[in-house]
């Protein structure tokens, strides 16, 4: 089964929620920490790593905060999941190493190694737009819609 980190969903979770903010204001972490029930100290790295990656942009001071790096239309499910999780892996020897004693006879890993790259352009085709775009009113875990949006597509 194929699933995410808590934190690539937690990172998710806070890109749609800044997403369905308004542009002009900065949304602190202590705020989505609250309407999603995230720890905060998990929150804010979460939120710091996709600061360094420059998904996000942070504004120091009273009136700091969040505010998304690119518009919603131009960040990709996979540019948030590889920002915290790194490249996106089916199989232990889904990087070119070739750590595995079966890497040579291995019958599977080109078949994997493909169905790694659908897997991965699926969810570039995913944006932040369209996810903030779906049930605006429901905290649901934009994992969860992700995946609905795909089997609908």
């Amino acid at each position: 089964m194929l699933r995410l980190s808590k934190k690539a969903d937690y990172a998710l979770m806070a890109m749609k929620h800044l997403a369905q903010s308004s542009s002009t204001t900065s949304t602190i972490a202590r705020e989505i920490e609250e309407q999603y029930d995230i720890p905060i100290e998990l929150m804010a790295k979460v939120l710091q790593r996709l600061v360094r990656i420059g998904l996000l942009a942070s504004t120091q001071g009273t009136r700091g905060g969040y505010t998304l790096g690119r518009p919603p239309a131009s960040i990709s499910v996979a540019d948030v999941i590889e920002a915290i999780d790194g490249p996106f892996t089916v199989t232990a020897c889904s990087t070119e190493k070739n750590d595995c004693e079966q890497y040579s006879k291995c019958s599977v890993r080109d078949p994997l190694w493909q169905i790694r790259e659908r897997i991965a352009a699926a969810l570039g085709t995913v944006t932040l737009a369209e996810i903030a775009a779906e049930n605006v009113s429901s905290p649901v875990s934009v994992s969860r819609a992700a995946v609905l949006h795909n089997a609908r597509t």
